[in-house]
């Protein structure tokens, strides 16, 4: 039990502190969101995701087990989701925002942060959560797109989305830069990891400022079925999958508690901006950020004692 009260101190206060910070600063200076998205997005996700992919010793073998295994969650993910949605009886629009609520995780401004904490000193874990935060990202601009969108316009918005993320760029430079071993004089180094420490505090605060003004009604049946698949079922469906694939120490470590990070705000976007359940999907991110307090402390601690 010390254990996990070191992690709810040291890992889990810090990111609810920050993102509490986000909440007040929100509702009394009122940020201007699209500028907020925009500096985490295209400035400080490339930063984190470039130095710690260079920095780290990732070699080929363990990034094809990485995404194998995320393929795989990914799969069984969507599986439940759908089989789910079909056996309550929801309808097109509300099951299309359901299965991106559980399938879709918040995997950069939240999960990054919390890994950054959880995997001080430790570049292959940050590693490994940088790789689930860019595929996370592909997944959304994939399967979570053509999942809100109609046929008739899911091809151009696909490809609009994917050639303008700059985080797939980063990645590429820095497994290329990292693969030659091309090294980096001091002068621009030195801004860039300036700029990725900046990431966790900016990122939360970002969080937290997107949730001051979320309403909340009633605990809805879908609502409670999107808590469990993305708080519950994802991290059991991972730990499978770890022990199938004999997955060990860090990055079995790194998978399994970034299976258990809360919805992602993409989620919610995608419904408000093609009329999906909008509400209820604001709430599936603000109520699985508040409940992850809880289960992610859990499925730190268990990471700990299991790999």
């Amino acid at each position: 039990m010390d254990v996990l009260y070191l992690i709810v101190l040291n890992v889990i206060v810090p990111v609810f502190l920050l993102i509490g910070a986000g909440v007040l600063l929100h509702r009394v200076f009122h940020f201007e969101m699209n500028t907020l998205s925009k500096l985490n997005a295209f400035f400080l996700l490339p930063a984190v995701s470039f130095t710690n992919i260079y920095e780290s010793k990732f070699d080929a073998s363990l990034l094809l087990r990485v995404v194998g295994f995320l393929l795989l969650q990914s799969f069984m993910l969507i599986l439940f989701s759908k089989a789910t949605a079909k056996l309550a009886k929801f309808d097109k629009s509300l099951s299309s925002t359901f299965s991106n609520s559980v399938v879709l995780s918040n995997s950069g401004n939240f999960g990054l942060p919390v890994s950054q904490l959880v995997f001080q000193n430790n570049p292959l874990g940050l590693s490994v959560q940088v790789v689930v935060s860019i595929y996370q990202n592909l997944l959304t601009n994939t399967y979570g797109l053509m999942n809100a969108v109609s046929a008739q316009s899911q091809g151009q918005k696909l490809l609009k989305e994917l050639l303008r993320n700059p985080m797939i760029y980063a990645f590429i430079l820095g497994l290329l830069m990292h693969s030659l071993a091309v090294p980096i004089p001091a002068f621009i180094w030195s801004p860039l990891q300036n700029v990725a420490n900046a990431f966790l505090a900016i990122a939360l605060v970002t969080l937290g400022a997107q949730s001051a003004f979320i309403p909340f009604k009633r605990l809805s049946p879908a609502l409670v079925f999107s808590l469990l698949g993305r708080l519950i079922i994802s991290p059991a469906i991972a730990l499978s999958f770890i022990w199938l694939l004999k997955l060990e120490g860090t990055t079995a470590q790194a998978l399994l508690i970034a299976s258990s990070f809360p919805t992602s705000r993409n989620s919610a976007a995608f419904a408000l901006e093609y009329g999906n359940h909008p509400e209820y999907a604001a709430q599936a991110v603000l109520l699985s950020t508040i409940l992850s307090s809880v289960t992610v402390a859990g499925v730190v601690y268990a990471a700990k004692l299991l790999f």
